[in-house]
C-alpha cells in the first residue's frame, strides 16, 4: 500500500482556479462543498485552508476530486471570532501549522472511529490557532489562522520586522524547490522528528512546495537541541507504515487510513494501489 506504483490516471493539485468553493446548503461549519472545473482528478491536501465565507475554513483530510465533480468535504474553522459575508471562497496560499493539523487530525481519528464521521475536535483546533496567534504575536480581531499569512506577504509590502527572518527563509527554500525526484519531507527540530508529508509525485510535491514551506517555517523553534537524522526520519516514516489504522472510504476516490499510535497520528490516501499523500504529526513535539 505504502510503495509508489506508477499511477493510471494523471493528478493534479494545488491550481486554485480549478476547483470552486462555497458553503454547503446547509450552511454548517463543518462542511463544505468543492466543484471541480476541470477533466483531470485533483488533490486537496489535508491542512489546505480556504478564505471567505462565513469562516476561514481548513481541510479535515485529503480528498482526490472526480474530474467535474460535486463533493462535500469535512472542514475545521479556523477564524472563531466571524460567522457571515459570502457563501464563496477564494484559494489560499497556505496550509495551517504542524500543531493544528495535529489537533485537526487526532479529532478527526477519534471521531471516525467511534461515530465514523471525519469531524474535528473544533474546540481543540481553535485552541491550537489561539496558541499559533499569541506565540507569533499576530493581531488578529477575529481570531483568523491566515491573518499569518501575512508573514509570507508576495503583494510587494514588506513584512513586518520582527517577521523578516521568517519571510526570508521561506523565500529562500521556496525559490530552491524540492530535489530532483523528491516526493516528500521529514522536518525535524535539531534532533527531534516533528512532521513528515508525502506526495506520490515529485509534480504534486512541487505544486504544493511553497504552502509546506511556509507552514513548517511557522512552526521554527527559537532555538534547536541536537542534529537532524536520516534513520530517526526513516524509523519516524516506519512507524507510520506499519501502524495499526483506522479505514475509511475516501471523500471522493480513493481509501483513508486514520492513525493514532503512542507516538504520532497521521492520515495517508491511497488510490489505484498508490500512495497519494500521507501526513503525520509527532504527538510529543
Amino acid at each position: 500500500m505504502y510503495l509508489f506504483q506508477p499511477l493510471s490516471t494523471p493528478v493534479v493539485t494545488g491550481l486554485p482556479d480549478s476547483i470552486a468553493v462555497k458553503e454547503a446548503e446547509s450552511e454548517s461549519v463543518p462542511t463544505l462543498s468543492v466543484t471541480s472545473k476541470i477533466d483531470q482528478v485533483f488533490l486537496l491536501v489535508e491542512g489546505e485552508t480556504v478564505k471567505g465565507g462565513l469562516q476561514t475554513r481548513s481541510l479535515n483530510v485529503s480528498v482526490l476530486v472526480p474530474p467535474r465533480a460535486s463533493l462535500d468535504i469535512p472542514v475545521s474553522c479556523i477564524e472563531s471570532g466571524r460567522w457571515g459575508g459570502s457563501r464563496n471562497f477564494t484559494g489560499s496560499a497556505g496550509h495551517v501549522s504542524r500543531r493544528v493539523r495535529r489537533a485537526k487530525s487526532a479529532g478527526v481519528e477519534q471521531s471516525l472511529r467511534h461515530t465514523g464521521h471525519k469531524t474535528s475536535n473544533q474546540g481543540a483546533v481553535w485552541d491550537s490557532v489561539d496558541y499559533e496567534l499569541t506565540r507569533l504575536s499576530m493581531d488578529a480581531p477575529t481570531r483568523n489562522y491566515a491573518d499569518l499569512e501575512a508573514i509570507f506577504s508576495e503583494s510587494g509590502v514588506e513584512p513586518p520586522q520582527e517577521y523578516r527572518r521568517l519571510a526570508d527563509a521561506a523565500a529562500e527554500l521556496i525559490e530552491l524547490g524540492p530535489l530532483p525526484g523528491q516526493c516528500g519531507v521529514v522536518v525535524t527540530h535539531g534532533s527531534r522528528v516533528v512532521a513528515a508529508e508525502i506526495l506520490a509525485t515529485p509534480e504534486l510535491l512541487a505544486a504544493q512546495w511553497a504552502a509546506m514551506v511556509r507552514a513548517h517555517l511557522l512552526d521554527a523553534p527559537a532555538e534547536l537541541h541536537g542534529r537532524p537524522s536520516a534513520s530517526r526520519a526513516l524509523r519516524f516514516i516506519l512507524r507510520l507504515a506499519t501502524a495499526k489504522a483506522t479505514q475509511a472510504d475516501g471523500v471522493g476516490l480513493g481509501t483513508e487510513r486514520h492513525i493514532r499510535t503512542s507516538r504520532l497520528v497521521g492520515q495517508v490516501l491511497s488510490w489505484e494501489d498508490t500512495m497519494i499523500h500521507a501526513s503525520a504529526f509527532a504527538l510529543a513535539a
